[in-house]
This record gives C-alpha cells, structure tokens and sequence, in this order.
C-alpha cells in the first residue's frame, strides 16, 4: 500500500464542486475551495468519467496553485461481482479509466464501490472481486503514469460487499489499494457504530490491520444519514441526523488519526466547514 507520508492531521474538504462555487467546472470548484477555507474536493465521476487528458491536466494545475489535495469517485454502477462477462469487463474497463484520468488530474486517491453479493457467498463475492481488481491492477501497471491508491469504500447497506472487515482484508491482499472509510455507512449497516468507543475500535482495527502509516493517511466519508432495517437510505445534514460526529473526530484525535475527509451531506461545504471547526476546537483541548 502506497501513503503519502505520515500527517496526523485531518483535511477537509467536499464530495463534488461546493454549490456555492461562481463556476460550474472541476478546476473552479477547487478554487472555491480555497476562498472557503477548506482543504480538499473528491472529483464526483457520478455517471461518467467526464473528464479528459486535457481537462484532467487543468484539474491538476488548479490544485498545484492552491494546494487543496484531490481524491476521485469512481462512477457508481461498475460491479466487479456482475454475473455476466460483458459487465464484468464493462466494470473494470470503467474503473481503469476512471484511475487513469483521476491520476492525470492529480487525485491520490480512487473511491469505487466494489460490488454487490447477489446470488453468492460473501467468500465468493470476495473472491471475485480480489480477481477482478486484481485484473485492474495488472491494466493499470502496464501505463507507467498511473500512480493512485484503489479505495474500496465500506458499504452502508448489507446487499452490498464492503465490510470494515472485507475492505480491510482487500487491502491487504493486493498492493496500493487503500481503504475509504465511510462512517455514515457503517452507522446505517446496522445502526451501530455512532459512540467514541465504536469509532475508536474501528481505527484500532484499520492500524492492527494496515499499520500506523494507513491511520495517518486515512481517507474518509462523512455525513449525516437516514437509514433503516436494509441499510443506507439517503444522506442527511450533519445537525439533522443521529450521527454523532463530534464524538468521531474526538476518536480521530485520541488515536492520533490523519487523512482527508470528504463531506458528503446535502450541504457540502456548510458541512465540511462544521467539521472543520468542530474538529479543530477539540483538537485546541487536546
């Protein structure tokens, strides 16, 4: 697995261009994010991979003059569990490509869903997701430009594979795949998750996992969320939701935690800022 240094220190930053950016284009929203007072965006490839060589290289020249630091989603419905070879092929196709372009526009990091248990076991699904990422590792080795971190993201919903367990595990087996912790989708799995010992086991488990290196460099999802008997339903704002993010980012200082944490409530970049503040006042008591 491939980190960026050790940081111990959480940046801040929103899942796609703020709302509140006077441009609409990937390089204006990180220069908003700038004026904001925040620190990072994650490029949001919903549908599509929408950008190209040349847009992707105006991406990266925006975040080298303001150094906000860049992450990617990959789009939302590759499926590296999909029953049908043409859609197992279709899924890694896109998740090449998505690498490919979020490496030229800077990204270090590569959000994707890995895929969905269907019909199989979760040892299957396992194990054909590890042999179909692998493949896309093999892909990626072969452009020697490509240098980014696969980030598998915990699921919110028990249909979908991405266990902190399963995620942890992929992480291990294949090297620079990274995890994305997204703990409004662990609190939705099954309501749980939400107290400072729960957040605080959890980055227990990710350093006796992946070691000190992977919690100083963690790459994170928050927001508040609406879920029930089946899981993840749909995002909330922070303040009007269950999820105690306070006690979070207490864990995160406690455990001497770093990365990025990307915002991903309805209010991106109010959001992002409350976490912000509320993050550094507790680090202030620390």
């Amino acid at each position: 697995m491939v980190y960026s240094g050790l940081m111990n220190t959480i940046l801040f930053g929103t899942a796609g261009i703020p709302a509140s950016s006077p441009g609409s284009s990937t390089a204006d929203g990180i220069r908003h994010i700038k004026t904001l007072d925040l620190d990072a965006l994650e490029i949001e490839f919903v549908r599509q991979v929408y950008l190209n060589n040349k847009t992707a290289l105006e991406v990266a020249e925006a975040a080298g003059e303001t150094g906000v630091k860049l992450s990617a989603h990959a789009p939302y419905y590759l499926n590296l569990n999909a029953i049908e070879p043409e859609k197992l092929a279709k899924s890694r196709a896109i998740l090449t490509r998505a690498a490919q372009i979020a490496a030229l526009a800077g990204a270090r990091n590569l959000v994707f869903h890995p895929g969905y248990y269907l019909k199989s076991t979760p040892e299957e699904t396992y194990d054909k997701i590890r042999e179909n990422l692998a493949k896309v590792k093999d892909q990626l080795a072969e452009t020697a430009d490509v240098d980014i971190n696969l980030s598998p993201e915990t699921s919110g919903k028990p249909s979908q594979f991405g266990t902190l367990d399963e995620v942890l595990k992929l992480c291990t087996s294949i090297e620079n795949v990274t995890p994305c912790i997204v703990f409004a989708h662990l609190h939705a799995y099954a309501g749980k998750v939400n107290t400072y010992d729960e957040f605080f086991a959890v980055l227990t488990q990710v350093e006796r996992t992946l070691g000190k290196d992977a919690l100083a460099n963690l790459h994170m999802h928050v927001s508040g969320i609406h879920y029930g008997p089946k899981g993840e339903l749909k995002h909330l704002l922070l303040d009007e939701s269950d999820f105690n993010y306070t006690e979070l980012l207490q864990a995160l200082i406690d455990a001497d935690a770093g990365g990025v944490m990307i915002c991903e409530s309805p209010s991106l970049e109010d959001d992002a800022l409350i976490l912000k503040s509320t993050y550094n006042r507790l680090k202030a008591k620390s």
